[in-house]
C-alpha cells in the first residue's frame, strides 16, 4: 500500500507544477490568440485545483475516530478523488470542448493565425516542467507498486492519490502534444480549424480520465473489500486454526487506504471452552493484523456448523 508520504511527495510537485506552467500558458494564449493554448490553460489550473482537493483529502483521512465517525475518516480522501474526477470532466473536459466549439464556430475566411513562436517556446518550457513533475509521482508510484502489474497494482491499490497524479501529468503531457499538433498543423496548412480541433480533443482527453477515475473510486466509497486471492487466504488462515472447525461468512471493507474491517461467523471444534475460543479469536486477530498490516479491526461471531456451512460469502 502506497504511504502518506509518497503521495504527498507526487501531489506537491504536480501543484507547483502546474501553477507554473498556467500562467504561461494564459500568457501565450493572450499573445497567439491560440484556442488550444487557452484550453491548456484552464487544463492547468483545474490540475492545480485537483492537487489541493487529493491533499485536503490526505489530510483527512489522518483525522482520528470519534463519536460522530467512530471508523474514521479515511474515507474522506476517497471522496474528494471523485471530487477531483468531476472536476476534470466538467471544468476541465467540458470548458476545453467548449473552447474548442466556440473558436471553430467563430472561424470566418478571414481569420488569420498568430504568430506561433511564443506557443512553441510555451509549450516546450510547460513539457520540461510537466515531465519533471510526471517523473517524481512515477518514481513515487514504481517504488509502491514493487514487481506487481500496473493494472494489477491500480485494481488493488486503494490510495487513489498516487495513480491519480500519475494520470493527470500523463494527460497533461498529451495535452501538449495535442496543443503542439494543431498550432503546428493549423499553420502548415494554414488551417485555423486544426486549433480548435486540438481544443477539442484536450478536452476529450480529460473526459477520459476523470470517467476512469470517477469509476475506480465509486467502488471504494460504496465499501469496497479484499480481492479473491485475499479473501481465500484470510479463509485458509482462519481455518487453519486449531480450534476452528470452519470459518463463514467474511465480510471485508476498506474504511480508507490503510483501514481495513474483517467480519466473519467462525464455527468452533466441538467442546472448545470459553477460554479456548478466547485464545483462538486473539491468535486469528493477530495473524490477519500481520499478513494484512492495514488491518484495524477483526470481529468474529462463533455460529453453529449449519450456519456457516449454509451461509453463502457475497465475496466469493
Amino acid at each position: 500500500m502506497a504511504s502518506h508520504g509518497e503521495s504527498t511527495l507526487a501531489i506537491v510537485a504536480a501543484i507547483i507544477g502546474n501553477l507554473i506552467i498556467a500562467v504561461i500558458k494564459f500568457i501565450a494564449a493572450i499573445l497567439t490568440g491560440s484556442s488550444a493554448m487557452i484550453s491548456e490553460g484552464i487544463h492547468s489550473v483545474v490540475d492545480t485545483g485537483n492537487g489541493l482537493l487529493l491533499l485536503l483529502g490526505l489530510k483527512d483521512a489522518r483525522r482520528p475516530a470519534d463519536a460522530a465517525h467512530p471508523f474514521g475518516y479515511g474515507k474522506s480522501l476517497y471522496f474528494w478523488t471523485n471530487i477531483v474526477a468531476i472536476s476534470i470532466f466538467g471544468i476541465g473536459g467540458g470548458m476545453s470542448v467548449y473552447e474548442g466549439i466556440t473558436y471553430i464556430s467563430s472561424i470566418t475566411p478571414s481569420t488569420e493565425l498568430g504568430d506561433p513562436t511564443v506557443a512553441y517556446v510555451v509549450l516546450a518550457i510547460a513539457l520540461m516542467v510537466e515531465s519533471a513533475s510526471f517523473s517524481i509521482a512515477v518514481r513515487a508510484f514504481l517504488r509502491v507498486r514493487g514487481d506487481m502489474k500496473t493494472w494489477q497494482f491500480i485494481k488493488r491499490s486503494k490510495d487513489p492519490a498516487l495513480y491519480a497524479v500519475v494520470f493527470e501529468d500523463s494527460a497533461a503531457i498529451m495535452g501538449l502534444i495535442f496543443a503542439f499538433l494543431g498550432i503546428f498543423l493549423g499553420h502548415l496548412f494554414h488551417n485555423p480549424y486544426m486549433d480548435g480541433l486540438a481544443s477539442i480533443a484536450i478536452g476529450l482527453l480529460l473526459m477520459s480520465v476523470a470517467w476512469f477515475l470517477a469509476s475506480r473510486t465509486k467502488g471504494l466509497l460504496m465499501g469496497e473489500g479484499v480481492g479473491p486471492e485475499e479473501l481465500t487466504d484470510i479463509r485458509r488462515r482462519v481455518e487453519s486454526d486449531p480450534a476452528v472447525e470452519k470459518a463463514g461468512s467474511i465480510l471485508t471493507m476498506y474504511m480508507g487506504p490503510r483501514d481495513l474491517i474483517i467480519n466473519m461467523g467462525v464455527c468452533f471444534v466441538a467442546g472448545t471452552t470459553d477460554r479456548q475460543m478466547h485464545d483462538s479469536i486473539h491468535r486469528i486477530e493477530t495473524d490477519l493484523s500481520n499478513a494484512y498490516p492495514e488491518t484495524k479491526r477483526v470481529y468474529i461471531e462463533a455460529e453453529t456448523l449449519a450456519h456457516v456451512t449454509n451461509d453463502a460469502d457475497p465475496q466469493g
